[in-house]
């Protein structure tokens, strides 16, 4: 999901194949996936023990993240591996300094209110929609220390975390707006499905 502008680090692309068996190399972001990408549709798999490539995962994600320059929040089925995991760095909100923040299976425990706010998808650049979802939420899950976690959200952290997990569902934010919007949108779908992308 992306919010804010930042500098992109300068590396090379490295490669992943679209399920388990990922080729990593530590100084490379990741190829992120485009809509249109069949594995952005798929159901990610629940990540059973946490092994060091794992982690080493986590950590190029969170490298290709602070790579878009503008990116918050990166679900691993954006890179093409199909394992629950995504990754937060809000950076600066509001003068408040977020620390990264990685989560295996993350899980939504409870949501309430309601909430509509703008967003965006690194997978689906240059398109934005007004989006309602719950305005705070408690997720549960794994941090990189392998430690079971609860977080209590709201605001922009909520709707990142909300954001990442409906990738990790095979489920784009475009799906979560009226039919009339998306049909406003689909010239633009259209286009990007079909641009040449980096294989």
């Amino acid at each position: 999901m992306p919010k804010r502008r930042r500098n992109p680090r300068n590396a090379d692309v490295s490669d992943v194949n679209g399920e388990d068996d990922v080729v990593l190399r530590e100084t490379a972001p990741l190829q992120l996936r485009y809509y249109g990408d069949s594995v952005l549709r798929k159901r990610a798999k629940p990540v059973v023990e946490i092994t060091d490539a794992d982690i080493q995962l986590a950590e190029q994600m969170l490298m290709t993240l602070e790579a878009t320059g503008n990116g918050i929040g990166l679900a691993a089925t954006q890179v093409g591996v199909l394992k629950r995991l995504t990754v937060v760095d809000l950076g600066e909100v509001d003068d408040e300094v977020y620390e990264p923040l990685v989560l295996f299976n993350p899980e939504i425990l409870s949501s309430e209110g309601e909430i509509v706010a703008e967003e965006g998808c690194l997978s689906i650049p240059d398109i934005t929609a007004d989006v309602k979802r719950p305005e705070r939420i408690v997720v549960e899950g794994i941090n990189v220390q392998r430690e079971s976690i609860r977080i209590e959200s709201d605001g922009l952290l909520a709707r990142v975390l909300l954001h990442e997990i409906d990738h990790l569902n095979g489920v784009l934010f475009i799906d979560r707006i009226s039919g009339l919007k998306r049909r406003l949108l689909s010239d633009e779908l259209l286009r990007l499905q079909q641009a040449p992308r980096p294989s």
